[in-house]
């Protein structure tokens, strides 16, 4: 399918792989798309920048960059900047189209309906997009397709309204004309009020007096002519400026006790008395309305109460078209230039023109086209065809988050005497075309099985969030794929025993591929020279693991069902690290957490082993983050090793000498060496199963003890 991205300042249309439909989305064929003159001007400006410039106008991304090069060094973060300096992203968040496919879940929308939907990353400038179930709206009869593709911006400007709580009769100033100006005019029109409004291009300001608004103001002392002296009831602020005069300028023309309400981006550097003085309420207006940048109900379609939330995201999109559909509002005379998707990026060049810019724009798209042509979910980068190199492994990576970009990609690389990345899968299509592109694959897809029934694919490597680790992982094993899965290795007993079920069960159809869990500890250049020095000890061991894990906050995805929490999540490579040492099965295992906790990311667990060894783990999320981050203890046989944070092996009782690096070594490396020789046959599996199995098993009994 055609997208439209930037890249570098540039706008360009690509093919990217369509998107697949999951449980509470809908799959939609993408009619027209609106351009959001401000913000996505601002975007295309921002994108051009070089790195100096984004780190002046943005600050708190320095101490992002020193972050990354004090914990990965200069080379994975300059590889990272790189990557995202280089990428381009998809741009967009109003559009109007087709129903093509309908997730589990939603039965309100059929395939066929019309409908618009909404959302930054969503609603994107693409010929298919997919959106959750909250984010799109029927259209109602009598409303036409282009004008429904406006919603998201009536939806703001809708929410803007409603902030000020206007009443019948009152005074209303606007503060910029532009998009959501024009909108929020007609809307107060509606409502009854009486409209002024101030924008420095004239034409903007009689084009909203042709559509209602009732004067044209400059200053306090128009507002003051125009309302018995007493200035405007409310201000809403539509304009988009970094300048502070806005909001003193909105002060102004406001009475006392009045309301101003902010809905642009604006400069927010206050003088306290213009406010002290009149009493006045000042408002934020959050985007669409309640719902807005709330994940349960955006991705997981939790709807508010409607006797307590009146007026939702959704609601206010599908208000909007009802106005529209009622001939009360008109957004056609706001469309200067219609364009086809093909046309993007001359319909953006205008936007850059010093001379009068567009105040709308929409895109159209050819849906008479075969839809089927559209959701093609693999693309191929034609100058790097899948080919097999003997003495090489083909591997896909399915999932391209950070880690992947930052870790395992940057390794593959590396390692290319081994592996050559023939295929890069993300759920976002952008993505995977980006990441396949930079990392010079053959193809990109969003759908994983594009992967697996690819015969040229020798290994997969899993990525993905936590919760489709296990079920993908089965998948690839059956399909006769090599499976390289980052931890966890599953969430839950059941997934676990599925895993188990193709090697313990002797009618197994599986073609005798390798599993190996990205238990990276184990791999360090400490960790094996550790086991080194305690070849042939006599006697049981006892280690201490601390982990100072640091705060994550609570809605992260990690403790959400995606992810499964800190232990389960994390853990499993301390509980690993303790079976690589001991050897030895478990004999019981105790954990608790700090009282008065129904869960929390700070626990001890106590692990016995078989051979007698005993092994503890601290894990705390209220450290110090200037403290290491992790610390392991080892004694045996009057012998006493410690690993601080990866980076530096110092021996007790032995007279051999220690090992220290600048940066942490994890042994993400090796562990990519170690699978390669047990494919090719030249060593053995690098974590015996019944580790794997047993790592995943001891995360399951700590975690139901933890959470008590």
């Amino acid at each position: 399918m055609k997208q439209v991205l930037i890249r570098r300042g540039r706008v360009v249309i690509e093919d990217v792989p369509a998107p697949l439909v999951e449980s509470g989305e809908i799959l939609i064929e993408v009619a027209y798309s609106l351009i959001s003159t401000g913000t996505e001007t601002a975007s295309l400006i921002s994108s051009g920048e070089s790195i100096l410039r984004k780190a002046i106008n943005q600050p708190l991304n320095i101490l992002k960059v020193i972050e990354l090069v004090r914990t990965q060094g200069i080379s994975k973060t300059r590889s990272l900047i790189k990557g995202t300096l280089e990428a381009g992203y998809p741009i967009g968040y109003s559009c109007s189209g087709f129903v093509v496919k309908v997730g589990n879940g939603i039965g309100d929308i059929k395939v066929g309906d019309r409908v618009v939907c909404a959302g930054a990353g969503r609603a994107n400038h693409a010929e298919v997009v997919l959106v959750p179930r909250n984010l799109c709206v029927k259209i109602p009869e009598g409303c036409d397709m282009s004008d429904a593709a406006s919603v998201t911006l009536g939806a703001i400007a809708m929410q803007g309204v409603r902030r000020a709580d206007v009443r019948l009769g009152e005074k209303i100033a606007v503060i910029g004309l532009g998009l959501i100006g024009q909108i929020t005019v007609q809307l107060l029109k509606i409502t009854g009020c009486r409209v002024m409004g101030i924008d420095i291009d004239r034409d903007r300001v009689e084009l909203a007096k042709r559509l209602g608004m009732d004067w044209a103001i400059t200053s306090f002392m128009d507002a003051r002519g125009l309302t018995d002296d007493y200035g405007a009831d409310s201000t809403i602020i539509t304009a988009a400026s970094p300048s502070n005069e806005i909001i003193q300028q909105a002060v102004e023309i406001t009475r006392r006790k009045g309301k101003v309400v902010i809905v642009g981006d604006i400069g927010l550097c206050l003088k306290r008395s213009p406010f002290y003085e009149k009493e006045i309420d000042l408002l934020m207006s959050c985007s669409y309305g309640p719902g807005r940048y709330d994940r349960q109900y955006e991705d997981k379609g939790i709807d508010y109460p409607y006797p307590y939330v009146r007026w939702t995201e959704n609601r206010n999109m599908k208000e909007y078209l009802n106005l529209i559909a009622e001939g009360k509002f008109n957004f056609s005379s706001l469309v200067d230039r219609v364009y086809s998707i093909d046309e993007a990026s001359k319909a953006y060049e205008e936007l850059k023109g010093k001379e009068k810019r567009p105040l709308g724009i929409l895109l159209k798209y050819p849906v008479e086209v075969k839809t089927t042509e559209k959701l093609k979910t693999k693309v191929d980068l034609i100058t790097h065809p899948v080919e097999k190199k003997e003495g090489k492994i083909n591997i896909a990576v399915i999932g391209a988050g950070s880690f992947a970009r930052a870790v395992h990609l940057p390794n593959l690389q590396r390692l290319s005497n081994l592996y050559t990345i023939a295929s890069i899968i993300s759920r976002k299509g952008t993505d995977a075309k980006e990441i396949a592109r930079l990392f010079n694959a053959s193809y990109s897809s969003t759908d994983y099985r594009d992967a697996l029934n690819d015969a040229d694919i020798d290994m997969i490597l899993i990525t993905t969030r936590h919760n489709l680790h296990a079920h993908i992982t089965v998948e690839a094993l059956k399909a006769g794929k090599s499976v390289f899965v980052e931890k966890p290795l599953a969430l839950n007993r059941d997934e676990l025993n599925k895993i188990k079920d193709l090697f313990i069960n002797p009618y197994s159809l599986i073609p005798n591929p390798y599993l190996m869990v990205g238990f990276n500890r184990r791999f360090s250049p400490a960790a094996i020279r550790t086991k080194e020095l305690m070849l042939n000890h006599k006697n049981p061991i006892v280690v201490n693991y601390r982990v100072n894990a640091g705060y994550i906050p609570p809605d992260n995805w990690v403790y959400t069902p995606e992810g499964g929490g800190r232990i389960i999540g994390e853990a499993c490579h301390m509980f690993d690290f303790f079976n690589f040492l001991t050897d030895s099965e478990v004999e019981s295992i105790d954990a608790s957490a700090i009282s008065g906790k129904k869960y929390s990311d700070n626990f001890a667990a106590t692990i016995k082993y078989k051979d007698s060894s005993i092994c503890t783990l601290i894990y705390t999320a209220i450290g110090s983050q200037e403290f290491g981050k992790e610390y392991i203890e080892i004694h045996f046989d009057g012998k006493t090793i410690i690993i601080n944070d990866f980076k530096k092996l110092m021996i007790y009782g032995i007279k051999e000498k220690g090992w220290s690096s600048n940066l942490p070594d994890k042994g993400q490396m090796n562990e990519l060496i170690a699978i390669e020789k047990c494919i090719r046959g030249k060593g053995e599996i690098p974590i015996p199963l019944w580790q794997m199995f047993q790592a995943t098993e001891m995360t399951f009994i700590a975690d139901e003890m933890v959470r008590g």
